[in-house]
């Protein structure tokens, strides 16, 4: 068993509880806030719904499942076209639509159980899908660390300074990870943030922004954000529209993708934890949470919402499952939402620094997968386990997706992708399922082995 240092139920001394969750927030903003400039939704709204959203989430859960929620990619798309014929409250009216798709198949689950899932995923299915979890995003990391972020060319410009600082915040995250001792050594993703930003700000000050922090005002009121695109307004404008209601019902089946992911980064967290957390809290409650928190998002104005990779790499990483520590990194992105002058500063780290810490987080996932085939002693010698695995891999990590262009519903054209994640975890089920020699799928690990109890705690 892995050395935890503070468990689910426990809280850490308070000044290194705020600086563990700011860790997590910090892993969490660069995407979250990706998807709202993207879509054109509002950043400070964006903040808010995750914040709320993954408070909501720790109490479905009964506090039991560390995620913390952020804004999903997989809903870019659809919303995009959506809110270009039918406006944004249509778009979010698909948003809440698509937590609601969670909430019935939460129900659905709280009924059958997951016995079904357990036989569906084996653990060289599972860990084969943790690793595409984690190395699908690889590219993403890559591309910050190796392009400069100032380039308005048509398409990413490398450049030798941007693999610089990511080199610098990526180094200084290991060290900090692997030699630093006591209360250092769990929060490398912060310190190598704050090093790889200030490094910038030495060498390379053009690339941060500093008149924005200048210009932010330190307080928007909730009067402010919830007017300034009048989302909610238009939202319930919607419910009255039938051509809106119409236009939700292409962002909908969304929710049936990032059912496959959410699935997927419980399994990954359960990994992590070394729990089962199918059974106990429950995949249920789990989806519950996570739909309730998208359909909460599409009142403020924000994305929908959906377990983060980059955040249970953070657990992977430190050994801190605190669930106190995930609701304060809530807590700090609500007060964020309204201190104009906090989110301005954290939109300026430079994606150089993102990308050399990212890769530190998205490698930390794909281990955790491959630690799930060794530790169930999975046999590739067995062609079936080979063949099943590398399909998963492949697709997985080389995108391979389903997309459906062009289509037409009364006056609305739009397009929908199954992304690679979805795809990788359906072919894995399928050819688990069709194979013959399902046992070997479960690997030879025997079960009740008592583990060494080598817990350790921070003071």
């Amino acid at each position: 068993m892995k050395r935890i240092y503070v468990d689910i139920n426990e809280t850490p001394p308070l000044h290194r509880w705020v600086a563990l969750s700011l860790q997590h927030l910090f892993a969490m903003f660069g995407a979250t806030v990706l998807v709202p400039i993207i879509t054109g939704l509002d950043v400070q709204a964006a903040l808010l719904s995750s914040g709320l959203g993954t408070l909501l989430f720790l109490v479905l859960t009964k506090g039991m499942i560390p995620n913390y929620l952020g804004s999903s990619f997989a809903f870019i798309g659809p919303i995009i076209s959506v809110s270009a014929s039918e406006g944004p409250g249509a778009a979010m009216l698909g948003a809440l639509l698509a937590g609601i798709v969670y909430v019935i198949v939460a129900s659905i689950v709280a009924r059958i159980g997951v016995g079904w899932l357990n036989r569906l995923l084996p653990p060289m299915v599972i860990g084969s899908i943790i690793i595409v979890i984690g190395l699908s995003v690889a590219g993403v990391a890559v591309g910050w660390a190796l392009n400069d972020p100032l380039a308005t060319a048509d398409g990413p410009q490398y450049s030798l300074h941007a693999v610089e600082i990511a080199f610098v915040a990526m180094l200084v995250t290991v060290i900090a990870n692997i030699y630093f001792r006591g209360f250092l050594s769990v929060i490398p993703i912060l310190t190598g943030m704050i090093a790889g930003y200030v490094y910038t700000a030495i060498r390379y000050p053009q690339w941060i922004d500093f008149q924005s922090i200048v210009d932010a005002p330190w307080i928007v009121t909730p009067s402010e954000m919830f007017t300034k695109h009048m989302l909610t307004t238009q939202l319930f404008e919607a419910f009255g529209s039938p051509s809106a209601w119409i236009a939700a019902l292409i962002i909908v089946p969304v929710a049936f993708v990032t059912l496959a992911e959410h699935i997927g980064h419980l399994l990954v967290t359960g990994s992590v934890m070394e729990r089962n957390l199918m059974e106990k809290p429950g995949l249920h409650r789990s989806l519950l949470g996570d739909g309730l928190a998208t359909s909460l998002a599409s009142f403020i104005g924000g994305p929908p919402n959906t377990t983060y990779g980059e955040n249970i790499g953070v657990l992977a990483i430190t050994r801190v499952y605190s669930r106190n520590v995930i609701a304060l990194a809530a807590v700090f992105a609500i007060i964020f939402a309204f201190v104009g002058k906090i989110g301005a500063l954290l939109m300026t780290i430079p994606k150089p620094v993102l990308g050399g810490v990212s890769i530190v987080l998205f490698g930390i996932i794909a281990a955790q997968g491959i630690r799930m085939y060794v530790e169930n002693k999975i046999d590739f010698a067995e062609k079936r386990n080979m063949v099943i695995a590398a399909i998963i891999l492949v697709t997985g990590i080389g995108g391979f997706k389903l997309e459906f262009h062009n289509i037409h519903i009364e006056n609305i054209v739009a397009n929908l992708t199954i992304d690679n994640i979805a795809m990788a975890t359906f072919l894995g089920i399928l050819l688990h399922a069709i194979l013959p020699g399902k046992e070997t799928a479960f690997g030879t690990a025997k079960n009740g082995e008592e583990q060494p109890n080598t817990t350790e705690k921070v003071s």
